[in-house]
């Protein structure tokens, strides 16, 4: 079994560019058209709750995840590299095809908050 674990680094985020559907690295997520799961998760206060902790995902799944939050902040999948601005009140969403297997936090960046692990296989 492959376990890939990604950390974060400092980058320069890519411009919002509207739409995405496949992993590349540092771009801005937006939902996918495929069919596939939905992931939703909601913070308040800095603390998570919804599809939290380790979620299992098949490869080769469209992942659509969707964030509300109570402060402005910044999604990001690690691995995939697919972020997004997060506003109060107003969700963000990410999309992006599960084609790398292993295990990926997705947190808000600027606070350091992990939201959940993705468990792709």
């Amino acid at each position: 079994m492959v376990l890939a674990v990604a950390g974060c680094a400092g980058r320069t985020p890519a411009p919002d560019t509207g739409t995405t559907t496949t992993p590349t690295p540092t771009r801005r997520g937006t939902a996918t058209t495929a069919p596939g799961q939905r992931i939703e998760v909601d913070v308040a206060g800095g603390t998570p709750t919804g599809d939290t902790g380790r979620v299992p995902v098949a490869a080769g799944t469209a992942v659509t995840l969707v964030i509300t939050g109570d402060v402005a902040d910044e999604v990001h999948v690690h691995g995939y590299d697919v972020t997004a601005d997060l506003s109060p009140g107003r969700p963000a969403e990410l999309g992006f095809d599960a084609t790398i297997p292993g295990v990926f936090e997705v947190e808000l960046h600027d606070a350091g908050t992990v939201l959940l692990t993705l468990q792709i296989q």
